[in-house]
């Protein structure tokens, strides 16, 4: 009896069953799970191990005959004495020989190893976690920007890949040592590689109190087609919001800020500028305001005036721009204000997909 031909050989080769049995075998890579949890601020949950000096992800090897989404449910209720079902991948990711540093005995073949998104657990499900004993020495949920100090390179890239594919919502991505073989615009400008913006401020939809100083004034600015823009730095991956800091040619007009900002930092143009709330800091006494108003048009790419750098441009849903900053729960009150002022404009609520660079000057009616 014959078989198609391997890979590797001249189609018109027939290899018999025993033959073409041994080289797939020959081929054989080992398998195994991960599964990416994090809680309701972004923070992704690692394990403390009593084998290994660096931390990981829940998972591990498969089992005989286990599916990868099976493997990644027993080894939550295993680990962390959870259980859950894993129905959505989120990346899978070719270790090569040489991508992990293993005993020579060992003799490491490889591994195809799926990355499983766990969904963001709230304080009562975090709560439920009994880590296993004997192997866990206990769980902690840690900044992105923290993953490379406290896994093993490889590791750490995997987590965030998977972690941007999560956020880009363009489904399971496929890496080779941690890396995805098609970058976004996440993984390009390296978002989540550095600390993100802590702001765990009240939001209060009134008017600035008299006397409390205005620091900075930002836009939610909505295209047509309910995505908002966000400006991503090239240096560290940083977000932010179009808008600044009050200058004097802006005449303490916060809607003047804002304007300005948009237009020097990102070649924006907004309209129908309505204002939303302001952020209260205690420890400096100032406020951050916020407004939304319709993006319509972006000129070519410009140089800001005030740092030297140009930043990139993208469209994301309200709820993935969330995701890059550190807001904490305050930011729900936010984002509601946010949702009700694009009903007003007449927008239709973005379902999420992969976040659009915008590095040309763009007319956004035609979205």
């Amino acid at each position: 009896m014959t078989t198609t031909s391997a890979p590797d050989e001249q189609p018109s080769v027939a290899m018999n069953d025993e033959a073409y049995g041994a080289l797939r075998a020959s081929h054989a890579l080992w398998a195994g799970t991960s599964v990416l949890i994090t809680n309701q601020r972004g923070q992704v949950l690692l394990q403390r191990v009593t084998y290994r000096p660096t931390r990981l992800l829940p998972g591990g090897a498969l089992d005989h005959g286990e599916s990868p989404a099976q493997g990644a449910a027993r080894e939550l209720e295993e680990e962390l004495g959870v259980t859950a079902t894993v129905t959505r991948g989120l990346a899978i990711d070719w270790v090569s020989p040489a991508g992990r540093t293993t005993p020579p005995a060992m003799r490491f073949p490889g591994e195809l190893l799926h990355v499983f998104d766990g969904g963001v657990w709230d304080d009562n499900q975090i709560a439920a976690i009994r880590p296993r004993p004997g192997e866990i020495d206990g769980i902690d949920f840690v900044e992105p920007a923290e993953l490379p100090a406290l896994m093993s390179p490889g590791d750490a890239r995997r987590a965030l890949s998977a972690l941007r594919a999560r956020i880009n919502g363009a489904g399971p991505v496929f890496l080779e040592d941690g890396l995805p073989i098609a970058p976004t615009v996440l993984d390009r400008v390296g978002i989540l590689r550095t600390a993100r913006a802590r702001h765990h401020l009240g939001f209060h939809p009134g008017r600035v109190p008299d006397g409390l100083p205005v620091r900075q004034s930002r836009a939610w600015a909505f295209a047509p087609d309910g995505r908002v823009l966000v400006l991503l730095e090239p240096d560290t991956g940083a977000a932010c919001l179009p808008g600044g800091t009050p200058e004097p040619e802006d005449g303490r007009d916060t809607v003047a800020t804002v304007i300005r900002g948009a237009r020097d930092k990102a070649a924006a143009q907004l309209t129908d500028t309505r204002y939303l709330g302001y952020l209260s800091d205690p420890d400096t006494l100032c406020a951050h305001v916020r407004y939304a108003a319709a993006l319509t048009r972006l000129g070519p790419v410009p140089v800001d005036p005030a740092t030297g750098r140009t930043h990139i441009r993208v469209l994301a849903t309200p709820e993935q721009t969330l995701e890059l900053f550190d807001w904490g729960l305050p930011a729900a009150d936010q984002l509601t204000a946010v949702h009700q002022a694009r009903a007003r404009f007449g927008i239709p609520r973005a379902a999420r997909q992969p976040l659009t660079e915008l590095p040309d000057a763009t007319d956004l009616t035609i979205l």
